[in-house]
């Protein structure tokens, strides 16, 4: 079992909290997500999260022009440079305070960031090495509060910055002569944004109660002056400035007045006028608005607004062109492409990732994540799918290549407790604490069983056996196991014998033996095939939390509310091993906690447990930060995961922070309230507007649900950040097996060049390099794959079979590949029998791997029959329409034409083929 599992994705959430952007080209889009940042590509379809993450949760983001650099600011402002080429972090930088919006000047020399009631320009760090990335160019002053947004001038000369005191001020990026700083009101609320025009310094101004200012000013960028030298008033306001920025002494500073500056002889200062003053339509006190977008070549202003509706209007002139609402909670940011096509929307209130195309009134992208907790997930038979089922009643599918949502079910009235597929991987199945279990099918995507009790019964646990025949659930309320018919939906028996509620189900995956944990302290061991009744009754130390079987179905693994992982022999009903896993979860302390998190975690056990693929192995996740890996031979701690270092959750940090501590007690025990931004707004039951009562809480950080893939590449962990997959890290290339001093790349290559197939083969696998293997299987010749596979020995073949099936998930060799594994399961088939459970993994993600490019290649030929279809179709309609004349024509010249029709046709196809 190789322990070099690496982070790969976060499912499960596609926007928390912050600003969106667009990629340089406009084809992608890039979204806070908690502490990480995820990019989905809308032309491919396709999502990644990258490997870094903050401190805190991600408050605004900002794009380098070219779109190679980003700026990631969390919420106590600190920041990373990121490339968003190698995906690599270049820089950390802290600013002290929370950063309100980050902008990249046009030419990408310079980036302005707003904090408190002060703007901050920076040099943006180039293509050279620099010892500071982030050096302070100048701070400008002005407005009396927090500062909201920053636009620039096409030509990076100028920007302007709003502010919540309803203030707008223009500042000059450099010393020009006759525009140091403007100020601009006129409005009545908070500033939302403010957007300069295409090649102008003309304003439009959007403030929250609804209110557009279009402001003229009467001088051109080509007339702004640059001033030579400073003024010695000037210099002292810098010196005085300079004192009060303790951590960036160095550095311009330019105070901004009420009356603004005065003018000097020969030069006229910039000044600007109100052309005009527009309202947006309100519907109530709770549609303010909230977000704004401005793309300056089309001259098109988005607005989002607090009830989920937004506008589109031309400017200047303020024409409506489109209104719609998507959402029912608060748009929390809007952005455009490049092109003006797309616009992205974010509501933080449902994790919603909206893209919607304008002009032809139509989703691009509309991604939604579980809002509140993610409770199970489960894997597909062939690792292609996973399933989740989260606390707000939905049941979700991902597409793990992808790491899209494509199907959603909603007919779940309350928590979703478990899911799982059943064996041919069609069907899922999810109970839930509204009293029911649903069975949905995946080729119609509909809700075909509910299962339901004699009596309404909570159901916290859920198993279907291997032969997706028997559904069971467990009841947490009334303690008993229901057994349902998936055929005929009928419920068959209810399994009573357990004094406590029933934590946990599984079925055996040889056997009609189902295992179920309570917290009576016993494991019961349920044989479907023999009147239901009880074959064994394993007696625990503490309460049962969660079982498992291993993958063979000759061992049971029990976690126990002592911290305790027991190992039994489900056939003798003997206790096999145990771990004691307490000291490993490392347990963190909330704000709130009167005790340490050493005495916690006294109380803290694993509440999750799963078998890698290949049963040597296995997970356990609970209460904590850590999801721990034992090897079940040894009883030892392979390795711990920490899937989440955000210190914006609760129980992050082993001992709290001192400076939060007062002579009165903590200040985390302090009513936050609905105005501080942190936490997660809760609504008070059946409230859908308007919760004037809503208030906030810190989430704390837990593993639910734990699950390795068959294919044995990857797991996945449900927690409070959303869903955690895990692969096998693909760069550390070298393990070899069976090493010797002779076993060497060129020894390889000496045998490939004297045609030695079979032993160039067998010498690769021992080096174990993946590019040398690949070379030496792609420089075999074609007829002679079958020989080769028949001479190879019998060590090698399940290495070859899973070398192949990796292969074709990056290969594009198709047909060649697929011809190496057709011959080994030909002529190695009968041995690779004799070691089904071993190999299982391997034949699955073979499996898997040909099953995408299934998919992929039936799209592709179904969108070719059509277009030849269509082709025929429309050659029959030409020859429908002939004249009478042509049919008049001269038998050679319309046998010439025919052929030349023919021909042409077959180059339309040709071409559209």
């Amino acid at each position: 079992m190789k322990f070099a599992y690496r982070f790969s994705n976060l499912l499960g959430a596609v926007y928390r909290h912050g600003n969106l952007s667009f990629s340089k080209d406009g084809n992608s889009v890039i979204s806070p997500v908690g502490n990480r940042i995820s990019v989905f590509d809308l032309k491919n379809n396709k999502s990644e999260t990258l490997p870094v993450s903050t401190a805190k949760n991600i408050t605004c983001v900002g794009l380098s022009p070219d779109g190679n650099l980003a700026i990631l600011v969390d919420e106590d402002g600190a920041a990373l440079l990121v490339s968003l080429i190698t995906r690599a972090v270049l820089h950390h930088f802290h600013f002290h305070k929370p950063v309100a919006s980050i902008r990249f000047s046009p030419d990408g020399r310079k980036f302005v960031v707003t904090k408190e009631n002060v703007a901050l320009m920076y040099h943006a760090p180039g293509r050279n090495r620099e010892f500071n990335a982030f050096v302070l160019d100048k701070s400008y002053y002005g407005p009396y509060d927090e500062t909201t947004c920053i636009d620039w001038t096409d030509d990076s000369k100028c920007f302007v910055v709003g502010s919540k005191d309803m203030s707008t001020w223009v500042f000059g990026a450099e010393r020009w002569s006759n525009l140091i700083y403007y100020s601009l009101g006129g409005h009545k609320d908070i500033m939302v944004g403010c957007f300069f025009e295409k090649d102008s310094l003309d304003l439009y101004t959007v403030s929250q109660d609804g209110t557009l200012c279009v402001w003229e000013s009467d001088t051109e960028l080509d007339g702004l002056v640059l001033r030579k030298t400073k003024l010695p008033a000037e210099r002292g306001e810098e010196e005085e400035g300079g004192e009060g920025e303790e951590e960036e002494p160095r550095g311009e500073v330019i105070r901004g007045k009420g009356e603004g500056p005065k003018e000097k002889e020969g030069t006229k200062n910039v000044r600007y006028k109100q052309r005009s003053k527009h309202f947006f339509n309100k519907e109530g006190d709770f549609n303010n608005l909230t977000a704004a977008a401005f793309h300056k070549p089309t001259h098109i202003l988005v607005t989002g607004f607090a009830s989920g509706i937004f506008h589109l209007h031309e400017l200047p002139e303020f024409n409506l062109i489109h209104s719609l609402s998507i959402s029912d909670q608060r748009i929390a940011t809007v952005s455009m492409n490049s092109s003006g096509d797309w616009i992205g929307f974010g509501c933080s209130g449902l994790g919603q990732l909206l893209v919607w195309e304008w002009q032809s009134e139509s989703y691009v992208f509309k991604q939604q994540g579980h809002f509140n907790n993610m409770a199970a997930l489960a894997y597909s038979p062939d690792g292609q799918y996973i399933a989740t089922g989260g606390d707000d009643g939905k049941v979700k599918v991902w597409n793990t290549t992808s790491g899209l949502c494509f199907v959603t079910f909603t007919e779940h009235t309350s928590s979703v407790t478990n899911v799982t597929f059943t064996s041919r991987g069609f069907v899922i199945v999810s109970a839930s604490l509204d009293g029911t279990v649903r069975a949905f099918d995946l080729h119609r995507y509909r809700n075909f069983r509910t299962f339901t009790s004699p009596r309404p019964a909570q159901f916290s646990s859920l198993a279907v056996d291997p032969s997706g025949d028997l559904v069971s659930a467990g009841a947490q309320d009334s303690f008993e196991v229901f057994i349902w018919s998936m055929q005929t939906g009928r419920l068959l028996e209810v399994l009573g014998g357990h004094e406590g509620p029933v934590s946990c189900l599984c079925f055996s995956p040889v056997q009609s033996i189902l295992a179920s944990a309570s917290w009576d302290k016993t494991v019961r061991l349920w044989d479907m095939m023999d009147s239901w009744q009880t074959k064994e009754t394993l007696r625990l130390t503490s309460d049962g939390l969660a079982v498992s079987y291993r993958p063979d179905g000759q061992e049971l693994a029990v976690a126990t509310l002592d911290g305790e992982i027991s190992f039994w022999n489900p056939q003798s009903a003997n206790q096999t091993g145990s771990v004691s896993g307490r000291h490993d979860l490392e347990m963190g302390r909330k704000e709130t906690d009167k005790i340490t998190a050493k005495q916690s975690a006294k109380g803290k056990s694993f509440t999750s447990l799963c078998y890698s693929a290949d049963g040597e192995s296995i997970l356990a996740g609970g209460q904590s930060k850590f999801v721990c890996i034992y090897n079940i031979r040894e009883q030892i701690l392979m390795k711990k995961f920490e899937i989440s270092c955000n210190l914006s959750l609760d129980a992050m940090e082993e001992f709290l922070d001192r400076r939060k501590m007062t002579e009165f007690g903590s200040l985390a025990l302090v009513d936050e309230g609905v105005g501080d931004g942190d936490g997660v707004e809760l609504s008070l039951p059946g409230v859908r507007k308007g919760d004037m009562s809503s208030r906030h809480f810190k989430p704390e950080i837990r593993v639910s649900s734990l699950r390795f893939s068959p294919t044995g590449r990857s797991w996945a962990a449900t927690s409070t950040e959303g869903l955690l997959t895990y692969s096998l890290d693909g760069a550390l290339v070298f393990d070899p097996y069976d090493l010797d001093l002779d076993v060497t790349p060129v020894s390889v290559r000496r045998q490939l060049r004297q045609a030695e197939w079979a032993a160039a083969i067998v010498l690769a696998f021992r080096l174990n390099e993946t590019a040398l293997t690949q070379e030496v299987l792609e420089a075999v010749p074609h007829h002679q794959i079958a020989v080769v596979c028949g001479s190879l020995p019998d060590v090698y073949v399940e290495k070859l079979l899973g070398f192949i099936a990796s292969a074709l998930e990056r290969c594009g060799h198709l047909q060649f590949y697929l011809s190496w594994a057709q011959s080994l399961l030909t002529q190695h088939g009968q041995k690779l029998k004799t070691r089904s459970g071993a190999i299982l993994p391997t034949i699955q993600s073979l499996q898997k791997s040909i099953q995408r490019h299934f998919e992929d290649l039936s799209k592709l030929c179904d969108w070719n029959m059509y277009t030849i279809r269509y082709a025929l179709a429309l050659s029959k309609q030409r020859g429908v329409k002939r004249t009478a004349g042509d049919a008049l024509c001269d038998e050679g010249v319309s046998e010439d034409s025919e052929v030349m029709s023919e021909a042409s046709l077959e180059e339309e196809t040709d071409m559209l083929m």
